[in-house]
């Protein structure tokens, strides 16, 4: 009897600590994305000092590696920020981040386009906004685009990534041209804005710079607010590298881009031709398993903040 109860025990145990392991496991980077072809390979990666100039909070800038890399930080002085030397119409920009670790809730780490300081009043933008968590593990992932100004239709998509973006360099990469806006992560692309007649209003349109960025945002980041930025953790540091920007690069004298080399004469995307204009099956297959098994959000879902959904939703 006591060798039966001794063996009970024993097999409640193992079965509490897989439950466990399967828990955390569901918390966790359980899935293995496919295997995509690497966009981030048909450029030059670029140092910091090359292609970006300090955007504010310059004692909080630490340039490494010979200026082949820096850390941005937020401590409670202040947030900081890289700006790029040029403005791009059209392009590919990537970015390869490692995030703060520990307790970063409301911490937000953004690398994105905008053109908000020549027009204000009607700026164009691509977001990708990287928001802290209680949790260290759980960084969440939120895209969004406007253009023209329409910042009061927010185009959030948020997804749970599949690594711990802590522990090592992860590329955040956004290709943006006359055919469609794509955001990718690891080459995986995990969104798809496509340039069709219910979204040309809204689609970005006018030269942009790229911006690297961490500053607090704890009145919404984290569960709306709920959890704030916890500066005992301070400070928070973001270390950048692996720069590709290539685009139309914006002259100071006219309006008028200039296209990089690998662009055709008639065209003004650098990044033309058809593995650029469309995804292909293989890049089809990690969007759908980015957003089946990643995105938890989408504006074009949330009926109850749209009674009326923006007419890219609803388009075929």
């Amino acid at each position: 009897m006591e060798f039966f109860l001794h063996d009970r025990k024993f097999i409640l145990s193992q079965f509490l600590i897989l439950c466990m392991i399967i828990v955390v496991s569901c918390r966790g980077p359980v899935y293995k994305p496919p295997e995509i072809e690497k966009l981030t390979d048909h450029f030059s990666r670029l140092s910091v000092n090359q292609s970006y100039n300090v955007f504010y909070g310059g004692s909080n800038i630490h340039i490494t590696n010979n200026g082949s890399s820096a850390e941005i930080i937020l401590d409670k002085s202040s947030g900081s920020g890289l700006i790029s030397k040029e403005k791009y119409y059209y392009g590919f920009f990537n970015a390869a981040l490692k995030l703060p670790a520990h307790f970063t809730s409301g911490v937000v780490v953004a690398f994105y386009m905008s053109n908000s300081d020549v027009f204000p009043h009607n700026h164009d933008e691509i977001d990708f906004e990287l928001l802290g968590h209680e949790k260290r593990r759980d960084w969440v992932l939120q895209t969004n685009l406007y253009g023209n100004g329409s910042v009061h239709t927010g185009r959030e998509e948020k997804f749970y990534l599949w690594f711990d973006p802590t522990l090592d360099f992860h590329d955040y990469t956004i290709l943006w041209n006359n055919h469609h806006i794509v955001f990718l992560v690891d080459n995986v692309p995990v969104r798809e804005v496509v340039h069709n007649t219910a979204i040309s209003s809204v689609y970005p349109s006018k030269p942009m710079s790229t911006i690297l960025t961490i500053w607090d945002g704890s009145e919404w980041a984290t569960h709306g607010g709920k959890y704030p930025v916890n500066y005992n953790y301070a400070p928070f540091i973001t270390t950048i590298k692996g720069i590709e920007l290539e685009g139309c690069v914006k002259q100071q004298q006219n309006n008028t881009p200039t296209c990089s080399k690998r662009s055709s004469p008639s065209s003004l995307d650098p990044v033309d031709g058809e593995g650029f204009m469309k995804l292909s099956s293989q890049q089809m297959k990690g969007l759908d398993w980015a957003r089946r098994k990643h995105m938890f959000y989408s504006y074009c879902q949330d009926t109850k903040r749209y009674k009326v959904l923006p007419p890219e939703c609803t388009s075929e």
